[in-house]
């Protein structure tokens, strides 16, 4: 099969401009970090990311993902309430909780709240037993979700994090997860912004200090435990570019805040996210044989950014490659060729590309003379 390479134009040339020269990636003082450029689908920095590591609470990401899901398929909703099981008020070892007790009724709306801000152990096994009525069937909820997710470094023994040597994670794949939440469940997303919560008359702090330190954080979670150190995701926004930090192993609270404010501002000060395409906008045609049309457009789904060392615009280049002949018919969002992207005149990222409409199949007598046709191609 013959390929067809086009040169696209993504901005006017400059023949005069010098390659970006991007600063070193800061070295913290935590075991294993990452920085995703979620925008861009991108990683922007992986120190010891796919390592296998003790999570603590992060793990609670997952149980809030599943209890999010239940809400989506309205097995759960926010003003049921459920009873508090025995198992939820056990000691769980001076870890966090709701300060809830055995036989209370209390909101699904509330406990979310006591999972996310509060990190409560309590509010977490309280969900988790009655999404899957064993804790056992809602850790294999877990387990089949990270799956799905692709977290291939990932596997989970209870919905709180404690620690046991079956029950890890990596940087990466909780990335993947903090980024499923953002995609998936905005609507639920804010919860992580919240800096306290108040239930029963006693209010707790959001241990994510990055709330306080910086002006465009907006979650999402921190965990700790004497063998995982002090843990946190983090994430920030500016205008419409979002980074998801993840950084295991720091040796305190206060530390594990301002080591993650350095990798969120490395990513900010050194790194533009760029638009290229907006979804649906044909990039290009392309001739089509034995179809109802000679042409088909062809673009992307989803809004296109691409994340690129402030200043180095200028050396980004474009070049499609598609099969020929493409004949029809073809569906709606069917693969027709990729976007390759060279930056300094490297490989830098590709893209696939499809169509944006369907073509259907011709009669018999316009499909035959395109054969003919193409014998001359």
């Amino acid at each position: 099969m013959k390929f067809f390479l086009l040169l696209i134009c993504l901005l006017p040339a400059f023949s005069a401009a010098q390659p970006a020269v991007l600063p070193d990636a800061p070295q913290l003082a935590a075991r294993a970090w990452l920085l995703y450029d979620y925008t861009s689908n991108r990683i922007l920095v992986n120190q010891g990311g796919d390592e296998r590591l003790e999570p603590a609470s992060l793990t609670k990401l997952m149980t809030a993902y599943l209890a999010f899901d239940a809400l989506k398929h309205r097995t759960l909703s926010m003003e049921q309430k459920l009873t508090v099981p025995t198992a939820a008020t056990r000691s769980f070892g001076g870890e966090s909780r709701m300060l809830l007790k055995a036989g209370q009724t209390v909101s699904v709306n509330e406990l979310l709240h006591g999972l996310i801000v509060q990190s409560g152990n309590d509010a977490a096994i309280t969900l988790a037993l009655n999404i899957a009525g064993s804790e056992a069937g809602f850790v294999d909820m877990m387990n089949k979700e990270a799956g799905r997710l692709g977290m291939n470094n990932t596997h989970f023994t209870n919905p709180v994090g404690l620690p046991d040597a079956q029950h890890y994670s990596s940087a990466s794949d909780l990335a993947l997860l903090a980024a499923a939440i953002v995609r998936d469940y905005p609507q639920h997303y804010a919860l992580f912004g919240l800096r306290d919560y108040t239930f029963n008359n006693v209010t707790q702090a959001n241990r994510n200090r990055l709330l306080w330190l910086d002006p465009y954080a907006d979650g999402i979670k921190t965990g700790h435990t004497e063998t995982a150190g002090y843990c946190l995701i983090g994430s920030a926004k500016r205008d419409n570019h979002r980074l998801i930090s993840v950084l295991f192993g720091a040796d305190s609270d206060r530390l594990r805040a301002a080591e993650s404010q350095k990798l969120l501002n490395y990513g900010f000060q050194n790194f533009d996210a760029v638009s290229l395409y907006r979804k649906d906008q044909p990039v290009t045609t392309l001739r089509i044989w034995k179809g109802t049309e000679k042409h088909v457009s062809v673009g992307f789904r989803q809004d296109l950014f691409l994340t690129i060392p402030k200043g180095a615009y200028p050396q980004l280049k474009a070049t499609m490659e598609t099969p020929q002949p493409i004949l029809a018919p073809i569906s709606g969002g069917q693969r027709l060729g990729v976007l390759k992207l060279t930056l300094d005149g490297k490989p830098y990222a590709e893209f696939p590309l499809i169509a944006l409409e369907g073509v259907p199949l011709a009669n018999v007598f316009s499909r035959g003379w395109d054969s003919m046709r193409l014998l001359f191609q």
